[in-house]
């Protein structure tokens, strides 16, 4: 009976100490809500000091966990497995999350700043009323090249990119929608084309780029064109400020034919736990002051009128990073081409790929 009795107090004590512990990694991962606040953000999308600030101010223990895709960050908030408070997609994949109800609604009377939003970046059509999202970063796809290198040539076209003289010059990002979008928009076709003809005369265009480019690259191409290893980059409008401040000598271009405008946008996934915590920090974060002091770290353009007081003037008045209205017209959001297309999309894009070895 003694031995029963050890036996029983054994299992029990392995017992509570699993449930234990089940409760603590549970709680470090944001699922019991509370004083955690889950974020799934890109790496380095926001400035740490901001993080310490609202854990200070809120007394919320912020758990960061970051994502290199929306795709990635779809399929993990699809599988369910992991509860995140705070998500920040592009506005392609919220179009996507809305379509399989993942997203919570957001209560806009607890979010005050949103009046620092400027219009136009409100109401768009991946999200009409701003149901489901609130703007956290902006910014372009266009060409980053230095001058030096590239013998003074100047770029204000897409086409210009073919140009002979700059063979093995040209790093691209590797994404299809930015490749395949560049080739539709060099031939005057939309970058959400899915006419098979254009698709495969953009895709006869780019593989006559061949020659141009020396290499399509990740996250390296900011370091590689900083250290004048390339002369000209397909990059985001981020990536080019960056780059711009490494090396004072580059300079970024939205070409005339237009190109892609996208919006980075906070959301609550359905699963969120702290709903409270969520809507607190949407809010700290439109806070002017801390937007200017974020947009200054990332190197994004905000959405937030009243952060561009913050801002040293230089910055906020570059046309390069914040284009005029006229400029923006001619700008386009990805649009939610479906599985099937995307797909053929990225099949155009592995076979341009290929093409090159």
């Amino acid at each position: 009976m003694k031995q029963l009795t050890r036996s029983l107090i054994f299992v029990l004590v392995i017992a509570f100490g699993l449930m234990y512990l089940t409760s603590y990694l549970n709680k470090s991962e944001g699922y019991t809500g509370g004083d955690n606040l889950v974020i799934y953000n890109w790496g380095d999308y926001i400035d740490p000091d901001l993080i310490k600030k609202f854990e200070e101010e809120t007394g919320i223990k912020v758990i960061y966990q970051t994502f290199d895709s929306n795709e990635a960050m779809l399929t993990k908030i699809q599988q369910g497995g992991t509860t995140f408070d705070i998500a920040i997609p592009s506005e392609y994949a919220i179009s996507k999350l809305k379509e399989e109800n993942l997203l919570i609604p957001i209560d806009h009377s607890k979010i005050p700043n949103l009046e620092y939003v400027t219009d136009r970046f409100l109401n768009l059509s991946f999200d009409p009323g701003n149901e489901y999202s609130i703007p956290y970063f902006w910014g372009t796809v266009g060409i980053v090249y230095n001058p030096d290198l590239v013998d003074g040539k100047t770029f204000t076209s897409w086409n210009d990119l073919w140009d002979p003289s700059l063979k093995n010059k040209i790093l691209l990002l590797d994404g299809a929608r930015e490749v395949i979008g560049m080739g539709l928009n060099s031939l005057g076709y939309s970058l959400n084309d899915t006419n098979e003809e254009h698709l495969q005369e953009a895709k006869a265009k780019l593989q006559e780029l061949t020659p141009n480019v020396k290499a399509i690259v990740g996250d390296e191409i900011k370091m590689l064109l900083a250290n004048e290893e390339a002369a000209v980059g397909l990059v985001w409008s981020g990536d080019a400020s960056e780059i711009m401040d490494e090396n004072d000598k580059m300079d970024y271009v939205i070409p005339e034919e237009g190109s892609n405008v996208w919006f980075d946008n906070i959301v609550i996934p359905k699963t969120a736990k702290n709903l409270d915590g969520a809507h607190k920090f949407i809010n700290f974060m439109l806070d002017p002051e801390n937007s200017a002091q974020n947009e200054e770290y990332v190197g994004y353009s905000t959405p937030n009128g009243k952060a561009l007081e913050y801002l040293p003037e230089e910055r906020a008045t570059d046309e390069r990073f914040y284009p005029d209205e006229e400029i923006t017209n001619k700008l386009e959001v990805y649009d939610n081409l479906g599985k099937r297309m995307l797909a053929h999309y990225n099949d155009l894009f592995l076979e341009f790929k290929m093409h090159r070895k």
